[in-house]
């Protein structure tokens, strides 16, 4: 009789990505609160959160890379920093023109990333579990990003609570896979006797 259960040896991972996820979640929803508040209130505070929102996704996902073996076996994570720091560039040259044009920005960004988030899903399938949402989650923010650019070629401009709706879609895929990972380390934790 065969058990499916993952070895112990991917704990380690395991325990760096329930913490990964975890810190995600927290920022998206701090960065969703504060879109829904200040950020449709106010341009200057608007367009701060819209140049910190992808800065943050490089940076994350930087911290992934070093933490899970380096970037030449993090290559999803890897690509997506530079994808993220070519779309904070590109927020920051657009944020005065108009709102489609940010819009438009994130669509692709949203696009290039929900693939490269999917890629990474799949390729830590193998050796993790609940990559499941994170798979689900790159799916939908391709899709998202479609819509997306869609949004961009109409004539009543977009605002910031788009793209916060498509944040907090996000919040909520880290948050199941944070919840899943910790009920699979608690499920194989070994049992002291001691």
């Amino acid at each position: 009789m065969s058990l499916n259960i993952k070895p112990m040896q991917n704990i380690p991972s395991h325990y760096w990505l329930k913490k990964y996820y975890y810190l995600r979640t927290g920022f998206s929803l701090m960065w969703v609160a504060a879109a829904f508040t200040v950020g449709q209130h106010s341009f200057g505070f608007a367009a701060i959160l819209l140049v910190i929102y992808p800065a943050w996704d490089a940076l994350a996902n930087y911290i992934d890379s070093t933490k899970s073996g380096g970037f030449g076996k993090n290559l999803m994570q890897t690509s997506n920093i530079i994808v993220s720091i070519i779309t904070t560039l590109a927020v920051i040259l657009t944020i005065t023109k108009s709102m489609n044009a940010v819009i438009a920005v994130f669509g692709g960004w949203a696009i290039l990333s929900g693939l490269l988030q999917l890629g990474a899903a799949i390729q830590r399938w193998k050796n993790n579990n609940a990559q499941w949402s994170m798979a689900l989650s790159g799916a939908q923010s391709a899709l998202a990003g479609t819509f997306f650019i869609f949004q961009a070629q109409m004539p009543v401009p977009p605002s910031i609570i788009n793209i916060a709706g498509y944040a907090a879609f996000g919040a909520f895929y880290f948050l199941v896979s944070a919840v899943s990972l910790t009920a699979i380390i608690r499920k194989n934790k070994p049992v002291s006797f001691s």
